[in-house]
């Protein structure tokens, strides 16, 4: 795995954005670019890492990880569905085809946990017991395991601005966002999606608590997998070998996601609103590691990555080649 001196190194190198001559207009997400070429898309991962909804500072070779980790995930699942990657040619670039985007967001949850407005155990905590258009019964502990995932929907946030909103099944069929049949196919894949993943997770020491997935119609309005799947990103990661442990003195889980980040911020006062403080560089080095960490397990290799030239250098090198 790459050490502390060189993540440290590479602080200044992160990549912030990218802009290139050549390929048209730039668009950008809150974590990535990309540029529409023809019948397809190049997407840039960028190191910009968000939570509460704010992009909140830079993760070197963040990027990367989540690029690559997307990759093998993809080929993973592609004999559950269709995905949207066409190829890598870059450790952060991925060619994907264009798809029209379901206007919600799927997360698949199977523990009860989070402290962000959209998470469970943050409206649990505060009285809700039918969260998600979902009952839950009384006397659920933090971080305990559900008796089954469930389906817990917002509203698709767009833009670097943009913000997810909780919805139910039925109001999402009631404002016609998504017709009842592909809603239904959407649920029938996400569970099997969230099945697969716990899986090899849990064959590489992690439990996957919960996932984030994105759909879309593809040009014959046929549902595909959009964006990223189980990246440290879009899901959470805990330690599987502390879990039980740490669950019986009260403590939180290990994790290996961006949770570490928000519990910081959380602690520092920050939750989405004011200014947020700047990480420390101690804390950008053991966010990077723990990304780079997740990336090794769950694909049994390592994380290899040019390290002699700056990460912008080789990104607009592989760039020039599509111009």
């Amino acid at each position: 795995m790459i050490d502390k001196k060189t993540i440290a190194k590479n602080i200044p190198n992160a990549i912030k954005t990218v802009k290139v001559k050549g390929l048209g207009k730039k668009e950008s997400g809150k974590v990535r670019d990309w540029y529409s070429k023809g019948s397809f898309r190049i997407l840039i991962a960028t190191d910009r890492i968000s939570a509460f909804d704010k992009v909140l500072g830079l993760i070197p070779f963040r990027g990367a990880v989540l690029n690559m980790l997307s990759q093998f995930w993809f080929e993973k699942t592609r004999d559950i569905i269709p995905n949207h990657m066409i190829g890598v040619v870059d450790p952060n670039i991925m060619l994907i085809s264009e798809a029209k985007a379901l206007p919600v967001e799927v997360v698949v949850r199977g523990y009860i946990t989070g402290v962000t407005s959209t998470s469970l155990w943050k409206r649990y905590s505060e009285g809700e017991r039918v969260i998600y258009g979902i009952k839950f019964p009384d006397g659920l502990k933090r971080h305990q395991k559900l008796k089954s995932p469930v389906i817990t929907p917002t509203t698709r946030g767009t833009g670097a601005g943009g913000h997810d909103e909780p919805i139910t099944k039925e109001e999402i069929i009631r404002q016609k966002l998504i017709p009842a049949a592909i809603w239904r196919q959407v649920e029938k894949v996400a569970y099997a999606l969230f099945d697969r993943g716990t899986k090899i997770a849990s064959s590489a020491g992690f439990i996957l608590a919960d996932t984030k997935y994105e759909f879309g119609l593809d040009r014959k309005g046929r549902l595909i997998l959009i964006d990223e799947i189980h990246t440290p990103d879009s899901s959470r990661f805990w330690l599987k070998e502390s879990y039980y442990q740490k669950m019986k003195k009260g403590e939180d889980p290990e994790n290996y996601d961006k949770e570490y980040m928000r519990l910081w911020f959380v602690k520092e006062g920050y939750a989405g609103r004011g200014k947020a403080p700047q990480m420390p560089e101690s804390l950008i080095v053991k966010i990077s590691q723990r990304y780079i960490e997740v990336y090794e397990k769950l694909t049994a290799e390592k994380f290899e990555i040019d390290t002699t030239k700056p990460q912008l250098t080789r990104i607009l090198e592989s760039l020039s080649k599509l111009i």
